[in-house]
């Protein structure tokens, strides 16, 4: 562990996919921080994925809602944080569709609140960070060419990204208006071990091994830039750390697939892994009906990060991709327990509010 000053850091959402592997690097890496992890339980936050740490004399979990403001703010009164890294964020695009209202209540007004208990505690400590993780959604969609850059403008195209892009400008408001120190980075999408399997590469790991269908969206041409968390975790550290005031960075993974080209090398790698005839998997491909809104193509230029900090992803796609299926072959427990939402019954008695 590296010796660093003690602080008593928050980190939102850290019961989460992307929370919990900053959590974990965290815990283990800085051995003179208090991380506190913050999380409401929702169908994604799984302490399941910290069991490891749980124990850990410098790491504490608060069940607790960042869209209550009362709570928030005697939260903070109480604890007194010295840096906050926020991660808690309603997340899934369909979901936003269906009921955007949900998304505004967590990723807006959640973000808000923990702006203003935010405040008094940078006066009071000119070290004080607050540490804004958004997405690259909030750019909207490019075409076949060119790169989202830090100075794109902004023009989501979903309730999800737009809530995001509403969390984004207020952290940035807070900046201008009030003088709160703070750094934004937008990621494009994560990969890797503990993703609740409602998203692409976990959902569709889950149908291979159980035979079920692999809903693909429209043409299935849609490009993405594919980013391992834990190289993500790894970012997150060197910008809380090394970032500059008031600045965003942009974490990508230098990684554009297609949608189908994913799901088919993820098709034959699982074949291969599960002692399959070579194109069993493929076969489970279905195309169903686009969703609404759907952009055609994120990409990161991730060169500001890369130049001013020294940050580059450790592992290719098809590195990351092979690790993460191994990681959910070995951990098919872990995946039939979340998909059955036993856990959340569990870790909802056991911290009542």
């Amino acid at each position: 562990m590296k010796e660093y000053a003690q602080k008593d850091i928050l980190i939102t959402g850290g019961a989460g996919f992307i929370g919990s592997h900053v959590v974990r690097r965290f815990v283990e890496t800085y051995e003179g921080y208090h991380i506190h992890n913050l999380d409401a339980l929702t169908y994604a936050g799984n302490l399941e994925n910290l069991r490891d740490i749980e124990a850990a004399p410098n790491y504490s979990f608060i069940k607790g809602d960042i869209s209550d403001t009362d709570y928030i703010n005697q939260l903070f009164s109480q604890k007194g944080f010295d840096g906050v890294i926020h991660l808690a964020a309603e997340s899934h695009v369909d979901r936003s569709i269906t009921d955007p209202l949900s998304f505004v209540k967590t990723n807006v007004l959640g973000t808000v609140n923990l702006l203003n208990a935010s405040l008094d505690l940078a006066k009071r400590n000119p070290d004080f960070r607050f540490y804004h993780i958004s997405t690259d959604e909030v750019y909207g969609a490019l075409g076949n060419t060119g790169l989202f850059a830090e100075t794109t403008p902004y023009a989501p195209n979903s309730p999800y990204s737009a809530s995001k892009a509403g969390s984004d400008h207020f952290v940035r408001a807070y900046g201008e208006t009030y003088g709160l120190p703070y750094v934004i980075s937008n990621c494009s999408n994560n990969y890797g071990p503990n993703h609740f399997p409602e998203k692409l590469i976990p959902l569709f790991i889950n149908n291979i091994i159980h035979n079920k269908p692999l809903p693909v969206y429209g043409d299935g041409n849609y490009t993405r830039d594919w980013l391992y968390v834990k190289d993500h975790a790894a970012a997150i550290d060197l910008v809380f750390h090394k970032g500059k005031k008031g600045e965003t960075y942009n974490i990508g993974g230098f990684n554009e697939w297609k949608n189908i080209d994913l799901v088919r090398l993820l098709c034959q790698l699982m074949d291969a892994k599960l002692n399959r005839a070579e194109g069993s998997s493929e076969k489970l491909i279905t195309f169903v009906k686009d969703r609404p809104g759907h952009d055609l193509r994120y990409a990161i230029d991730a060169a500001k990060i890369h130049k001013e900090l020294g940050w580059e992803p450790s592992v290719t796609f098809e590195e990351g991709l092979d690790l993460t299926i191994d990681w959910y072959l070995k951990n098919q427990e872990w995946l039939d327990h979340v998909t059955s939402g036993d856990y959340k019954a569990y870790y909802q008695k056991q911290y009542q509010q």
